[in-house]
């Protein structure tokens, strides 16, 4: 069998990784002085798998709910004698100045920080401590760092465990002592995002090996700074950056004298230019033919390009009749953008994002940004994610578009490129709006049968995060109609209590939006149909049963019996099934005014009936609460139900069983004068005798045992044949699913009891033979040909 998309297993050293993180205590750690965590005496380990360790450490942090970040993680590694860090990344706010300080013993070489706006000043004396080894250092998104808390100098109380509990934005002075002096290996350098009270020349310029810069979004004061590295530079990110005649100047400058530069001793060219924008509409700077000729005849080594964002103020592209014939090309020759024609050799990527040049035919790039087709709207989200999550919103967007209107040929990359997305940027609202409707198309029927079930997991995942952080009505319903995608509650039982308790979040609102609600209360209901008693259980304790009677009381006095209501009322039918717990809950939250007050004011509503005598049917099942159930009001209530014809025989049927139990607890328990036992018991066997036992059914059993336990007993034996009929009808409606249930009950010989009992009524007796016929012609040809076997069936809790 061909592997599906995303199939592919975890290694062994990522699952013993995980495995570690999540029980620390019990295999690297124990628990020291103050509960502090602390690493065994005897543990020792290489730099590969304490790199493994702190980033697997963090992606659990964000991605996984169910995973306890521990306060004292880092210090397990501020040892380098029995722990070695050499590659490190962090993101977002979870970091703090402390973590840093915890390893600054470490010899890092790459150190990565991302969106880390909770580090202030004190983390930069941590980073002066891996200034002789570090050769890689992100500091995107880290603005705060450049700043001191409540005016603290630079050095910090290394015998201070706890930080300074300030937001972000309460940042104080500006850090002007710290510069990259020392920092001699250091080659990559991003530092996107910089305050513009900070001035890069100064900061910088210790810094006389730099091969990478990034300065995305900050503000220049100079440019004549950057051609200090003018034989080294192999990398420069300008995004968003102002641009300016000076600065283009500048940056052709870099590459005057074929720009080697040396990393890991190893020579290499100036590969890399992004003076990518934003967007058109914010763009000032003006792309000219002459600019982009400039830079394929001066940077003659380059082999990365993005100019995203960007008008292009003449036309730089050959005209549609003088095009080269034949299928796209990758030949500069053929090039459709006149200055890239002057090429040497095709680009390994040019970033055309947001501009026009994109919807040419030929360009001279292996891999293009753009949104012209779906490939090059993949390479933009693959392109821009991590640091640019306002393009990747964007082109996530029209990835939609495509899954939506046209078809998604490359399934696994889209999935991957958006849950990646969506894990990456937990915390931006654009990218969770587009993700998961993104993610609602990907994985509908169209698309179902070439996913993996780890990859539909994944998937489930980020839904469940999205709906975690974001209460916003958009990517609520979002991620619920995702959800609606897959088989529940199978697909969703590996994180079963957690999306309940989110869906019923959900509907506690007073006032919830109504397409939600819908959504929500549907995708409750599926979750407690067909699922184990313990389940069921567990989802009672979580408020389930209250939740949907708040519903319920809420639609009663707005006077509406919509969807809601009926899948309310559905979920209460399903989650009391075989649980006593919830069926006491019911009662105990006023269920039986709220169904006398809905068959009150709804009384034409056949589904509605049919739901709420199902659930009532579960209550009766449980001996301690049917007395619960035996008043005048109620007795009078399912007595007048029994000659309703709404939805078949169903709602009769369910009012029939109801009394049924009651009937069976004997006639000491009714203590009513009206309605008479007699009279009640008259009108079941009029009701049954009225019913069709070929009647297509809307229901499902799981088992019978309720049932069975109506059979070999004389207190009822109007009971008994309401048992026996329900058996008849369905091992004749649907023979290959109920008579395998009902021979493996053990409800032959209860029904060989039913014969022997001079109690019995002759009907019943009958009834019971055909039922037993049934069954034995199933064992002797189990081939089914009767067309009911087809049938849609509805919940039996």
């Amino acid at each position: 069998m061909a592997a599906k998309a995303g199939d592919n297993p975890d290694s062994l050293m990522t699952l013993a990784t995980v495995f570690c993180l999540r029980n620390l205590k019990k295999t690297m750690c124990y628990q020291g002085f103050r509960n502090k965590l602390c690493l065994r005496s005897d543990i020792f380990l290489p730099s590969e798998i304490c790199d493994k360790l702190v980033n697997t450490y963090m992606e659990l942090v964000h991605t996984d709910s169910n995973f306890e970040p521990e306060e004292s993680f880092f210090q397990l590694f501020s040892d380098p004698r029995s722990t070695r860090l050499t590659r490190v990344q962090l993101r977002e706010d979870f970091v703090r100045d402390r973590d840093l300080e915890a390893i600054k013993k470490q010899d890092l070489i790459e150190l990565h920080l991302t969106y880390c706006n909770n580090l202030s000043s004190r983390s930069l004396k941590a980073l002066s401590c891996f200034r002789d080894t570090l050769v890689s250092l992100c500091l995107f998104g880290c603005s705060n760092i450049f700043y001191r808390k409540c005016g603290a100098p630079l050095a910090c109380n290394e015998d201070t465990d706890e930080d300074e509990e300030e937001s972000p934005s309460s940042r104080h002075a500006l850090e002007t002592d710290f510069n990259f002096q020392g920092f001699n290996r250091l080659r990559l350098l991003n530092l996107g995002g910089m305050p513009k009270e900070l001035d890069p020349e100064t900061l910088l310029k210790p810094l006389k090996s730099l091969t990478s810069l990034d300065l995305s979004n900050v503000q220049l004061l100079g440019t004549s700074f950057l051609t200090q590295w003018r034989d080294r530079l192999a990398s420069l990110v300008l995004y968003n950056v102002d641009l300016s005649e000076e600065l283009i100047s500048t940056v052709l400058e870099l590459v005057n004298l074929r720009s080697i530069c040396f990393t890991d001793d190893t020579p290499s060219f100036f590969r890399h230019l992004d003076i990518s924008q934003e967007s058109r509409r914010i763009s000032k700077f003006k792309m000219t033919k002459k600019i982009l000729t400039a830079i394929v005849q001066r940077l003659v080594h380059l082999m990365s390009l993005d100019i995203s964002g960007h008008i292009m103020l003449d036309n730089c592209t050959v005209p549609h009749f003088e095009e080269a014939m034949g299928r796209p090309s990758t030949e500069p020759c053929k090039s459709s953008i006149y200055p890239f024609q002057e090429l040497k050799r095709a680009l390994q990527f040019l970033g055309l994002y947001d501009t026009t040049l994109c919807n040419v035919t030929h360009i001279p790039a292996y891999k293009v940004t753009g949104s012209k087709n779906e490939d090059q709207v993949l390479n933009a989200i693959e392109a821009y994610t991590e640091f640019r999550p306002e393009l990747a919103h964007r082109a996530i967007n029209q990835l939609f578009d495509i899954a939506r209107i046209q078809h998604c040929s490359q399934l696994l990359r889209a999935l991957q490129l958006v849950i990646a997305a969506l894990k990456c940027h937990k915390y931006d609202k654009s990218i969770q709006v587009t993700g998961s409707a993104a993610l609602f198309y990907l994985t509908n029927t169209e698309y179902r049968s070439d996913q993996s079930v780890r990859l539909r997991r994944e998937v489930i995942q980020v839904v469940l995060n999205g709906m975690e952080h974001y209460q916003e009505v958009t990517v609520q319903r979002n991620c619920c109609l995702t959800l609606c995608n897959f088989s529940i509650p199978e697909e969703l039982e590996f994180q079963y209590s957690r999306v309940n308790q989110l869906l019923l979040k959900i509907l506690e609102p007073a006032r919830q939006d109504e397409s939600i609600q819908r959504i929500a209360v549907h995708l409750c209901n599926a979750l407690v149909c067909q699922v184990d008693n313990h389940h069921k259980e567990a989802v009672g304790k979580m408020g389930f049963v209250r939740t949907m009677l708040n519903l319920i009381q809420k639609k009663l006095q707005d006077r509406m019996c919509d969807q809601v209501m009926e899948f309310s009322w559905s979920a209460l039918w399903n989650i009391t099934d075989e649980t006593p717990d919830n069926c006491q809950m019911f009662l105990n939250c006023r269920g039986m005014s709220l169904f006398l007050e809905c068959l009150q004011e709804f009384p034409d509503k056949q589904e509605l009936h049919r739901n709420m005598l199902g659930l009532l049917g579960n209550v009766a099942e449980v001996k301690a609460l049917r007395p619960q159930l035996l008043t005048p009001q109620f007795i009078t209530v399912f007595s007048n139900l029994l000659d309703s014809k709404a939805d078949g025989i169903e709602v009769s049927y369910n009012a029939c069983g109801v009394l049924s139990h009651i009937m069976f607890d004997g006639p000491e328990v009714w203590k009513m004068e009206e309605p008479r036992r007699d009279m009640v018991m008259e009108k079941m066997w009029e009701a049954i005798q009225s019913w069709d036992v070929s009647s297509r059914r809307n229901i499902n059993y799981r088992s019978f045992e309720p049932i069975l336990r109506l059979l070999p007993q004389s207190i009822s034996p109007v009971s008994q044949h309401w048992a026996t009929w329900a058996l008849y009808n369905l091992v004749s409606v649907y023979p290959s699913k109920y008579c395998p249930l009902l021979i493996k009950e053990g409800g032959m010989t209860l029904l060989e009891k039913v014969l022997e009992l001079e109690s019995s009524h002759p009907d019943t007796k009958d009834m019971a033979r055909k039922v037993m016929e049934h069954c034995e012609n199933f064992k002797e040809d189990p081939m089914e040909t009767n067309p009911g076997q087809d049938a849609n069936f509805g919940q039996r809790g």
